[in-house]
């Protein structure tokens, strides 16, 4: 396992190194921006607060940059995606509360395998850093626990093109999904009090694959002109899920995000 995490870390630290390496190489490059907002439904359980699921309102904002690369002769392209989420939830029975807070980080390398006519298809590995906690506002004892995990996974998207009236639509769909990775966990009933104290996280850093977090986002997005600006509409379903340590937690969202999409050039004056 100490082999794993290693490596995971050493991976890590690599990718981020790959696109300096890209920018000594790039002289222009094709850029695409957009910043969505959007609220949803997010359903919560963590058994190291409560037995019981909690439900309700959540918000979200999603921020994305495409570019492309000069690898494999252009067709690999490098995607850089932020999103967090706020949700404050309720137990069916409405005798307690839960507000949560995620953030997560994901750089993927997508290589453009099919192109032909309307249609393109892409995948590639994938980066997932994650972030926040739920906090418990019902419970005196061991009312917050902290979410922190990192993941090695597979990405995939399918583009399509189209017009109406002559006017240029997207369609796009994207599906993440995490392989092998780390978590952080408190042990069932263990406060972190006890960790800070005895300073022994050896059972608190489990090693994740499917078997343990059976996780996915996928993304559905709509670009379309609107006047001279392209206004694009999405959705989210975000499904976090893990058992580990003997405890369970899901974090289970879906989300409806409306943004601008911004598309230009940025050229390298020293290539």
């Amino acid at each position: 396992m100490k082999k794993t995490i290693i490596g995971l870390l050493f991976l890590c630290l690599c990718l981020p190194s790959i696109q300096a390496q890209e920018d000594t190489l790039r002289t222009t490059r094709q850029v695409m921006r957009s910043t969505l907002y959007g609220i949803g439904h997010t359903n919560l359980l963590d058994t190291y607060l409560s037995p019981m699921e909690y439900t309700g309102p959540e918000l979200r904002i999603l921020r994305e940059n495409i570019r492309n690369t000069k690898y494999m002769d252009g067709k690999v392209y490098r995607q850089s995606l932020f999103q967090a989420n706020v949700s404050l939830t309720e137990n069916k029975a409405g005798t307690g509360s839960e507000f949560a807070f995620l953030a997560n980080w994901n750089l993927a390398y997508h290589y453009s395998f099919y192109k032909s006519g309307k249609w393109q298809l892409q995948a590639g590995p994938n980066l997932d850093l994650n972030g926040g906690m739920i906090y418990n506002m019902r419970n005196s004892n061991n009312p917050v626990n902290a979410k922190a995990y990192a993941n090695l996974g597979a990405s995939g998207m399918a583009i399509y093109h189209f017009k109406i009236k002559k006017h240029p639509f997207m369609l796009r769909y994207q599906l993440n999904v995490p392989l092998l990775g780390v978590m952080f966990s408190p042990e069932y009933g263990q406060p972190y009090y006890e960790m800070s104290i005895a300073k022994d996280f050896g059972k608190n850093i489990r090693f994740t694959s499917l078997h343990n977090q059976p996780s996915v986002r996928q993304f559905i997005t709509l670009d379309f002109p609107i006047r001279k600006s392209t206004l694009r509409v999405g959705y989210v379903y975000d499904i976090q899920q893990a058992k580990v340590n003997h405890l369970k937690s899901h974090m289970w969202s879906h989300s409806f995000l409306i943004g601008f999409v911004k598309h230009f050039q940025i050229i390298n004056p020293y290539q």
